[in-house]
Order: structure tokens, then C-alpha cells, then sequence
């Protein structure tokens, strides 16, 4: 499986420019941390949903693997834009080589041709977002989390079949 890592570029994409939608796809989010990818530190109960409207995923604790338990996320996907929220607790995510979320689509095509970090819905510095055929990565690993603390990213979406 090819990886290669998005530049994650301030600045909104361009809609005119999409080829494709988020809208309808079945994706599964998970939370991974890990040093080693062959053998992570924690990989939190996956959740699967079809795109539509609202919040997708509203993950909270699962109890504690190896001293790590999931942060409390919202997650909501629109058809060219992914936003991620904080709504409970303050703190700062372990640090390890990946410690963030994976939102797997249903696909065999590479879904994403491009990521971007909207800074003006965005509080975090994420700097390490990379995509793998339909799986986006988000690396939240060191950075601060709370009420006040949003991600929100704008993706152009290849023009896929849906599964």
C-alpha cells in the first residue's frame, strides 16, 4: 500500500476544483497510538457511520489500555470537510510517533488528492496529515485538546465509486 504525506497547506480548497464527496460514504473512525505501526500502543473500538448530516462520531473514554484512554472528540464530515471538536476535558495528547485518529472509507481508489488545514476554523498545529487509498491520518500527537480547540480540515475528494 502506497503512503505518501499530504502537505497540510493553510488555506481553503477551492470548491470548484472537487471532483468527488465525502456524502454517503461508509467510513470507520478509530483512534491510534503508536510508536511502532506492527505494534500500537492503543487502537480504540472503531466506529462505523454513513456521511450525512450532523456530527458523524462523538467518541468518549473506553477505559484505559496501557495507561492511554480516548480524549472526548465530535467529529463532523461534510461532503469536502472534515471538524474535529473537543467538547469535555483539557489536556495535552501523549506524545509518540502517531498518536491521533484514522477515518478509513470504504474504497479501493486513493480518495484524497489533497488536505488542507483551514486556519480559520483550526486552533491546533497540526502539522502531519497523510492519506493511504481511502484512510486519512490526522497526527494530533503532543498538541493541547479542550473546549477551545478545533481542527477543521478541507479535502478534495477524487472522484470515487461509492462502495
Amino acid at each position: 500500500m502506497k503512503r505518501w504525506l499530504l502537505a497540510v497547506v493553510a488555506g481553503v480548497l477551492s470548491t470548484a476544483a472537487t471532483a468527488g464527496t465525502l456524502e454517503g460514504r461508509l467510513v470507520t473512525f478509530t483512534v491510534e497510538t503508536w510508536d511502532d505501526r506492527a505494534a500500537p500502543l492503543l487502537v480504540a473500538r472503531g466506529r462505523t457511520v454513513v456521511v450525512g448530516q450532523g456530527t458523524e462520531f462523538g467518541l468518549g473514554p473506553e477505559g484505559f489500555t496501557g495507561g492511554l484512554d480516548v480524549v472526548p472528540v465530535a467529529v463532523e464530515i461534510a461532503p469536502n470537510r472534515i471538524e474535529l471538536s473537543y467538547p469535555k476535558g483539557i489536556g495535552r495528547f501523549h506524545e509518540a510517533r502517531f498518536n491521533g485518529y484514522v477515518l478509513r472509507f470504504e474504497t479501493d481508489c486513493a480518495l484524497f488528492q489533497r488536505v488542507a488545514v483551514d486556519p480559520a476554523g483550526t486552533t491546533m498545529k497540526v502539522t502531519e496529515v497523510w492519506a493511504e487509498t481511502g484512510a486519512l491520518y490526522i497526527n494530533v500527537s503532543g498538541l493541547g485538546y479542550g473546549p477551545k480547540a478545533r481542527l477543521a480540515l478541507d479535502v478534495e475528494v477524487a472522484d470515487c465509486p461509492l462502495s
